[in-house]
């Protein structure tokens, strides 16, 4: 764990050299969240909100901050609860204000950015910004459990919260079992449950959405040496980021990963003229899309549809032959079956790429 002070004064002694988008290794982060190299000669912007200055949707919001492509933004961001889940007998119904999930550091304006373009966003490092983390079951909400889409009878399960003591040295997440009876451990994994711009054509959206904006992706490859790329939608794109995710199971079935504030740092380019329909994810081993949809198929279909048509243009394949190379070469997890959509994320590890015979 580092404390906001550590992290601005580490983040300040790692800016040297000039910026460069191969600078970071595939999923190039150490145990602590932290790209295994990065340089930058551009601007930086050191900014940490007050409360009063998160939001709480995705458009719909002011900008917070002015920058210009090439910034490296060093921050922080609260956790999904918004900070009023600290113990196993914090319950979320009662802490939590309603439509206070999700609370964003940002939105960002980019100058220059037009719908159109496009959002580079390498992600330096994300590291824990506490030492303790939570979880939480909510009745209604989680992928084994009736809710408005999936009706079902039989009593709600009691609402219940897991406190995490994070051990840095050893990189795990410690919890116990509501009885105090067990305990288990959990490898740190760091990433941004939530990474997004303004949706298109003024649209304003909950932090628990997720879309082709991004939004609440919940995806473990929001990582440290990963950079997301994201369509501008409405003038100055509006990016924001919060959600910290200290480990998460594939699914987040329950609803909740083991939550965190974040201290977070990362680099935000600007690609003019550039679309891109739905989030992508790239180092330089593998290439990712992000589906977002319900039922779960729509969802794996617009991450699919759109890696057929990277592997099209990256190797002058056919349609119905880049049908065939991401049918057989593909990984497709599933990133969360929780939120009001459904997300897959969608895998090609790039020297897979067929060569010209």
């Amino acid at each position: 764990m580092t404390s906001r002070r550590q992290f601005f004064v580490q983040s300040t002694l790692g800016l040297i050299g000039t910026a460069a988008a191969g600078a970071l290794s595939p999923r190039g982060a150490d145990a602590t969240g932290t790209a295994t190299a990065v340089t930058h000669n551009g601007p930086v912007l050191r900014w940490t909100p007050r409360h009063e200055e998160l939001v709480y949707t995705f458009g719909g919001a002011a900008a917070r901050q002015r920058i210009q492509s090439g910034t490296r933004i060093i921050s922080w961001t609260e956790d999904c609860f918004d900070g009023v889940v600290k113990t196993s007998a914090d319950v979320v119904s009662k802490v939590l204000t309603p439509g206070r999930d999700n609370p964003q550091t940002g939105p960002f304006h980019v100058e220059g950015a037009e719908p159109g373009d496009t959002l580079a966003v390498r992600i330096v490092s994300v590291t824990p910004a506490r030492d303790y983390a939570v979880s939480a079951f909510s009745p209604g909400f989680g992928a084994l459990v009736s809710n408005e889409q999936t009706a079902m009878l039989g009593p709600d399960l009691p609402e219940a919260t897991w406190r995490y003591e994070v051990d840095a040295k050893r990189n795990v997440a410690r919890t116990t079992s509501g009885d105090g009876k067990h305990f288990w451990e959990v490898p740190l994994s760091p990433f941004l449950g939530c990474l997004g711009v303004a949706p298109a054509l003024g649209e304003v959206r909950s932090t628990i959405v997720p879309g082709p904006f991004g939004g609440n992706m919940d995806c473990p490859e929001v990582c440290a040496g990963n950079t997301v790329y994201l369509g501008v939608n409405m003038p100055g794109a509006l990016l924001s980021f919060g959600d910290g995710h200290y480990a998460m199971g594939d699914g987040e079935i329950m609803g909740a990963a083991i939550e965190g504030a974040m201290n977070v740092d990362l680099i935000v380019d600007l690609i003019k003229a550039v679309k891109t329909p739905i989030p992508r994810i790239e180092n330089p081993r593998e290439v990712m899309f992000v589906g977002s949809g319900r039922p779960l198929e729509d969802a794996a279909r617009v991450a699919f549809k759109a890696m057929i048509g990277w592997v099209r243009q990256s190797s002058g394949l056919s349609e119905l032959d880049a049908y065939q190379f991401v049918a057989q070469n593909a990984k497709a997890p599933i990133i969360q079956l929780v939120d009001p959509e459904y997300t897959v994320l969608v895998t090609i590890d790039k020297s897979r790429l067929p060569g010209s015979t």
